[in-house]
């Protein structure tokens, strides 16, 4: 099944059933949480309802983000998007040791999540604007220090995601040796809408690795291209690793972090030792696509000037 949140004229958002070409809306009042909350098994009753009604063309719908995530956690699964965007960001060169003990992530802002099709607006300053080909997977049960074979069966399905990236601004930034922060913190393309993971089941593995391809163009020219096999980890291990010692709730999304092949700009930028293709630019168009889930595309914007910051009281002299 494909669920979506879509927007109509006159009657606000509603949660339905994508179809080919048409939309089954569900009951009025209805949130994606809720259907998520309500598990796969009465999912399909409500699409054997809604299948029953009248359904509206896809063409007269507004696609919105799926659902407002509880959480997001964006992780860092593909070895050679890490070897060829650290050349890029912070100099380095080669995979750190550490990226092979365990699937690392950070927190992502669920307040900043943009539809397909809107556009998104890069902070006024940074120049190195890029997009990042990505894969979420949609927490359906809440689950604490969950093994891999357990958190499979809390798995409710995948979407797409575009974790944008000011690299300007987040080489900066990590310069100080945190996670990401502003360079990441102003959008997240997160849809079209949520594939449930019994419709991909021919695709997953029983590790959670899919058997998919994924690709990524600006302008129409594709940049990038990668198979989500090639996955350090599969998605029940992220499940799983986001669970240690923590929870992991309903409505909770973790990205894939960025695939390799020229899912981002600046592992291409590390790799050729130069900014090719360029940073995109205001009005670039960004589409992200991955056979059995769907594609989602946003417009390059600039944000309006952020206001100016004080200065740091400093405690000790530089001289």
């Amino acid at each position: 099944m494909k669920l979506a949140t879509v927007g109509q004229p006159g009657s606000g958002d509603r949660v339905g059933l994508v179809d080919g070409d048409a939309f089954y809306p569900f009951p009025a009042g209805m949130t994606m949480r809720a259907v998520i909350d309500a598990g796969l098994a009465h999912v399909h009753q409500l699409a054997t309802q809604a299948r029953t009604r009248d359904s509206v063309p896809l063409t007269q719908v507004e696609l919105k983000v799926p659902l407002e995530p509880a959480a997001v956690r964006d992780f860092v699964a593909f070895e050679e998007h890490v070897e060829g965007v650290r050349r890029s960001v912070d100099g380095a060169t080669g995979v750190p040791a550490a990226w092979y003990d365990a699937p690392t992530f950070y927190f992502a802002n669920p307040h900043t999540v943009i539809a397909t099709g809107q556009p998104v607006a890069f902070p006024e300053t940074s120049v190195a604007r890029d997009f990042e080909l990505e894969v979420a997977v949609v927490v359906g049960k809440a689950g604490q220090s969950l093994t891999a074979p357990q958190a499979a069966d809390h798995i409710f399905g995948f979407m797409l995601m575009n974790d944008w990236s000011a690299r300007d601004i987040q080489s900066a930034e990590m310069k100080v040796g945190l996670g990401p922060a502003k360079g990441k913190d102003f959008a997240t393309t997160l849809g079209p809408w949520i594939v449930t993971v019994d419709e991909l089941a021919e695709h997953l593995d029983q590790d959670g690795f899919l058997d998919l391809e994924a690709t990524v163009t600006v302008n129409g020219t594709e940049v990038g291209r990668d198979h989500l096999g090639h996955m350090g980890w599969g998605f029940n291990t992220l499940v799983a690793y986001a669970s240690r010692d923590s929870w992991v709730r309903p409505g909770d999304v973790l990205g894939s972090g960025t695939t390799g092949g020229g899912g981002c700009l600046a592992e291409l930028w590390g790799r050729r030792g130069q900014q090719d293709p360029p940073p995109l630019r205001d009005g670039d168009i960004v589409e992200i696509s991955v056979e059995g889930i769907g594609r989602i595309h946003n417009a390059v914007a600039t944000a309006r000037p952020a206001p100016e910051l004080p200065t740091v009281r400093r405690r000790h002299s530089t001289t």
